[in-house]
């Protein structure tokens, strides 16, 4: 972890060199990290050189692909190795976290409390200078060494790295999923490093999550078998958001409207485009998923009683299943990054060959909830 800090013009200007990258999959010998809040959290803590989440025994998918164990252990403990959301009339942000219970708050609390940091949300209220609320705690946090999450700041409401700033907070630099999307990106400038960097940032920033001092590590086994509870709640509660289908319940959703024929019309390349997105969006989460959340299972055999560990297995093996479903679920479109793919959503039995895929992997996550009822009980 480097500061550099250059007094007397810290008051000006203060730049945390050398925080991890986040961005969509581009290649590369690190596994995907698609889902955006733990790989930001993930990003921050090896920032702060705190790896000590990981795993001794997971296995990639491919032999040269790194597998970030800290990124698999967050995927378990916010319960996203579980989750699916379906919202009605093919929203974009099905994909959203913070629809999988009733507490929009609940998978970021039980991140920061599983890796033992201290944590405040700073929102904006009315009749506050919220501006110079948000510039402070940035300043303050990255003097004193600490990356801010910045839910927003470019793109949708998704968390940013804040990693230093300029103009006394009236610019902030960092990394963001979306600093390269043209649609997003209007007036973003770059630093050498890469960093983007915003003025007039606060504007589209819906909250910062200010990270202090870690405190006591919590015990991995409660964490653990508490994230296990998690999941099942997540999986089980057909209703969790307003009116979307959660969890096992979100399958059936899914692959009902994908079976709609009116939704998928040949001549309305914008529509076909649009929903295949929001289809394809879960295809890739539920793939990673379900595999990081397989990874988080094998990891949880450590932390438990020796005698749920045959039973967390065969979960983990149900999970590597959907993993494997969704690339069939990608190939029947084409294949993965198949930039055609929303053409073969005009086919009636494409899709329902499509639905067959869905529904099989809704079974294997019921399995697997089973495995980890059964595995609880004991």
């Amino acid at each position: 972890m480097t500061n550099h800090t250059q007094p007397p013009t810290a008051e000006i200007r203060t730049v945390l060199e050398g925080v991890p990258r986040v961005a969509f999959y581009e290649g590369g010998k690190r596994c995907p990290e698609d889902i955006i809040f733990p790989s930001v959290l993930r990003a921050w803590l090896e920032y702060m050189d705190d790896k000590d989440f990981g795993c001794k025994h997971c296995m990639a998918r491919a032999p040269e692909c790194k597998v970030n164990c800290t990124y698999a252990f967050l995927i378990g403990v916010t319960g996203v190795a579980s989750f699916l959301s379906w919202g009605k009339g093919w929203q974009g942000d099905n994909v959203a976290i913070h629809y999988m219970s009733s507490d929009p708050d609940a998978p970021f609390r039980r991140a920061f409390e599983a890796t033992g940091y201290a944590y405040e949300w700073v929102t904006k209220e009315p009749g506050r200078d919220n501006g110079a609320l948000f510039r402070a705690r940035v300043v303050q946090s990255v003097r004193e060494g600490r990356p801010v999450l910045g839910f927003g700041v470019i793109g949708p409401p998704e968390p940013s790295l804040i990693n230093g700033y300029d103009d006394a907070g009236g610019a902030v630099l960092g990394w963001s999923f979306f600093q390269n999307f043209p649609d997003f990106n209007t007036g973003v400038e770059f630093e050498p490093s890469g960093y983007f960097r915003k003025r007039d940032w606060v504007k589209d920033t819906l909250c910062l999550a200010v990270l202090g001092a870690r405190k006591e590590r919590p015990d991995f086994g409660k964490v653990v078998r508490e994230s296990l509870q998690w999941m099942v709640q997540m999986a089980g509660t057909p209703q969790a958001y307003s009116e979307r289908a959660n969890g096992l319940a979100a399958y059936e959703a899914w692959a009902a409207d994908i079976q709609r024929d009116d939704q998928f019309p040949a001549h309305d390349e914008t529509t076909l485009r649009a929903h295949h997105m929001v289809h394809n969006d879960a295809v890739g989460t539920v793939a990673e998923a379900r595999w990081y959340g397989g990874l988080f299972l094998q990891e949880a055999i450590d932390f438990v009683h020796y005698n749920m560990a045959e039973d967390l297995l065969h979960a983990a093996a149900c999970y590597a299943g959907e993993h494997e479903l969704m690339w069939k679920a990608w190939d029947l479109a084409g294949g993965n990054g198949n930039p055609q793919a929303h053409r073969a959503m005009v086919d009636p039995a494409v899709r329902r060959q499509m639905a067959e895929v869905i529904l099989q992997s809704r079974d294997k996550s019921a399995k697997a909830i089973e495995y980890i009822e059964h595995a609880l009980a004991k």
